[in-house]
């Protein structure tokens, strides 16, 4: 198999594995907040392959999420790939300019940090339109409900990247995918 092949091949498996943990990884958290880890997989993708890659995973993976299991429609998939490129595509462009374990760490740290803060803007402009109330009603909950929400997601999917991406890479290694 070619190098394009198993690079094609592995990122459907992060696109398929990020599409599950959606699926069946949904908690809710704050409020009628649900995480789902799907963003590990996503940052995973981009810390191996680069920040198109997270982009791409982000992408395919919200707009089949759009097409299932989202009861948001066309903002919850505008909002997925925001937060899942804000976080995961941050991490990458810092890994990838830092390819060292302390380049890694940071970009997640940095990711956490942009996804917090891109995702209170983005809650404040987007979400009164499918939460059906005033941008006032959405401002008062940016505080106490959004804010620790992503501050708990962000860091989440921060941890839990940094325990498994050297397990997965030494994995794909073994299979010769990378």
């Amino acid at each position: 198999m070619n190098n394009q092949t198993k690079k094609l091949t592995t990122v459907g498996m992060f696109c398929a594995l990020a599409y599950a943990t959606t699926v069946v990884g949904r908690v809710p958290l704050v409020l009628f907040l649900k995480y789902d880890p799907k963003d590990i997989i996503i940052a995973i993708s981009g810390l191996i392959f680069g920040p198109f890659t997270s982009f791409s995973v982000a992408l395919i993976v919200s707009l089949v999420e759009m097409f299932t299991i989202s009861e948001n429609g066309i903002l919850g998939f505008l909002m997925n790939v925001i937060s899942s490129c804000s976080f995961a595509c941050t991490a990458a462009f810092i890994y990838k300019k830092n390819p060292k374990p302390s380049g890694a760490i940071g970009g997640l740290l940095c990711g956490w940090g942009c996804m917090v803060l891109v995702m209170l803007l983005w809650n404040y402009l987007i979400a009164p339109l499918y939460m059906g109330c005033p941008r006032e009603a959405v401002a008062e909950l940016l505080i106490p409900a959004f804010l620790p929400f992503n501050l708990i997601k962000g860091g989440f999917n921060a941890a839990i990247t940094m325990i498994l991406y050297k397990p997965i890479v030494m994995a794909l290694r073994r299979a010769h995918f990378l």
